[in-house]
């Protein structure tokens, strides 16, 4: 990438603008409108938030993508938890996308989780990107979607070699993740007014 690109932790200065980049990012692309804003909003104060792995993507001095990690963990059958990482919202303004930005970002910061000590990173979503930086169908490794066991959509990098050898077990997202949608309304209308907009593919 060229020299103009800086990421960086993000600092409370950034917030306004990270969660403006994040709503810009995820705008009617679930659903009407979208909740990730508040998501990352109301994550920062939340105990499974990982501050230093909450990062900004600067180009020529402009805020333009945004990621965050959290603390997770897999369901043993035998009861037992093993702490992995899982990381989002994951944000670049969408007219920076299809330019190499987001993967920066993303290799960037798993790299950080890594020396953070994450063994294994587990999350939703597209096979067909994630799947280019090593991602796999989490269920190919016993690991399962807790509420939807034969996800297509729940995947998983191992960070360390052999870290999930012989594991089966069940993930479920962080409490952080579920905010309240009249609440997450209410945060809205801090921000730019936008059209919710019903299309093809949204999931509500």
């Amino acid at each position: 990438m060229t020299n103009d690109l800086i990421i960086r932790i993000e600092t409370e200065k950034d917030y306004k603008t990270a969660e403006n980049v994040t709503r810009e990012a995820f705008w009617n692309v679930y659903r009407p409108g979208c909740l990730e804003h508040y998501v990352l909003n109301q994550f920062r104060g939340n105990k499974d938030f990982i501050p230093q792995l909450s990062f900004v993507l600067e180009k020529d001095g402009e805020i333009i993508g945004h990621i965050m990690y959290a603390k997770a963990h897999i369901e043993l059958e035998n009861d037992t938890k093993l702490p992995i990482m899982t990381f989002g919202p994951f944000s670049i303004l969408p007219q920076y996308r299809g330019k190499g930005y987001g993967a920066y970002l993303l290799t960037y910061s798993m790299e950080k989780a890594v020396k953070m000590g994450a063994k294994a990173l587990a999350i939703t979503g597209d096979i067909n990107f994630y799947g280019r930086f090593g991602f796999v169908l989490a269920k190919s490794r016993n690991i399962f979607y807790k509420e939807y066991p034969d996800a297509d959509f729940f995947l998983i990098k191992e960070l360390e070699n052999g870290f999930l050898t012989g594991v089966r077990g069940y993930y479920t997202d962080p409490a952080g993740y579920f905010v309240d949608e009249n609440e997450a309304e209410l945060f809205d209308t801090q921000f730019a007014p936008k059209q919710k907009l019903i299309l093809p593919g949204q999931l509500v």
